[in-house]
């Protein structure tokens, strides 16, 4: 097992991939750590968002808020407008909430403990074990997708997925070395996503190809294997766009925290509930969003109305005191539809 990481761990010196995030092994072996507070930040980020999506918002976070306390300080509003764009809305909360935890129950700095970090808000057991592991070089035990994929080729597991996610962090366990931890965390998961990639993996130049058993007994490209998923419901609404007539949404539930258009309920048939009376278009194009676990359509309603006039859902926001960019994107694709029309007549 040893020997495993150990020829993984000179892999990852050559190749390990830049992250603005990322200490790489040249420096760590200088002596250089990592900033916790970047590495949590990235892992929180990575959820449910790719590599290439982060990396600019990152950069964009840790200029604007580049401590823990300057973000813990931050409007909840301005963090909510420069999250727009990155999705799953509920770790944005979660960020301001646990970096605030961190200033108030810890001084300001990152524990480097899994359990302490367990109990920070919106951190889980792979948030956990990450930020153990590559801000603190604690032996945890990481496994994202990537690992999960490189574990089931490595083994030749065909036990499908998520069944099978505690055998496969079993047998990434076993491989994790005392030393060095952080960097053999991210070396796997530089693995999975440069060499033993989901589709036409690049077995001839993978540092564990002698190894596979998958590789060897020409499986490799059908794992891991998973459950078929359900098929995606689609849900309706109805949106009703002032010029501009927004809301808040609830803190709870998808887009929670962010700026909205007043409107029905996410159903199978939604009713329209205008939230003024005045003369509502119904627009041809509807706006189309695809979350996790449902496909959205939404029926944008336009109307010229006074903005003296009382809503009963939602505020008029001048054009000096909006900006479409904080928009989430399901709620920005509106807009655009809404605009054009509103522009052209």
């Amino acid at each position: 097992m040893r020997d495993l990481s150990a020829v993984l761990l000179d892999w990852y010196d050559v190749h390990a991939r830049q992250m603005p995030w990322r200490v790489g092994p040249a420096d760590r072996k200088a002596g250089v750590r990592p900033d916790p507070y970047a590495v949590w930040m990235s892992e929180i980020m990575l959820q449910q968002t790719t590599v290439a999506a982060v990396r600019d918002y990152h950069r964009k976070f840790m200029s604007i808020w580049p401590t823990v306390a300057d973000l813990a300080a931050a409007e909840d509003a301005d963090v909510m407008a420069a999250w727009a764009g990155l999705g799953y809305y509920a770790r944005a909360r979660n960020l301001l909430k646990c970096a605030r935890t961190v200033v108030a129950d810890h001084g300001g700095r990152f524990p480097d403990a899994y359990d302490d970090l367990l109990k920070l808000p919106g951190v889980g057991p792979y948030t956990a074990a990450a930020v153990a592991a590559i801000a603190f070089d604690r032996p945890e035990t990481v496994v994202d997708g990537n690992v999960e994929r490189v574990m089931a080729r490595l083994y030749d597991i065909h036990d499908p997925l998520p069944g099978s996610k505690g055998i496969l962090t079993e047998k990434a366990r076993a491989l994790t070395p005392p030393k060095r931890p952080g960097d053999y965390a991210q070396a796997v998961m530089d693995l999975g996503a440069t060499i033993c990639t989901p589709r036409s993996p690049a077995c001839g130049i993978c540092p564990w190809r002698d190894p596979c058993a998958a590789r060897v007994a020409g499986t490799a490209a059908e794992l891991p294997r998973k459950t078929p998923k359900k098929k995606t419901p689609t849900r309706h609404c109805s949106r009703s766009d002032g010029a501009w007539l927004l809301e808040t949404r609830p803190e709870s539930g998808l887009l929670g925290g962010m700026l909205g258009w007043p409107g029905s309920d996410w159903g199978d048939d939604p009713t329209p509930a205008p939230p003024l009376d005045a003369d509502w278009v119904r627009l041809d194009a509807e706006a189309r969003h695809t979350f996790t676990h449902f496909h959205l359509r939404l029926t944008i309603m336009t109307a010229r109305v006074d903005m003296q006039a009382r809503p009963t859902a939602g505020r008029f926001l001048s054009q000096a005191d909006f900006s479409p960019a904080a928009l989430p994107t399901a709620m920005r694709k509106v807009f655009d539809l809404a605009h054009v029309t509103l522009r052209d007549d």
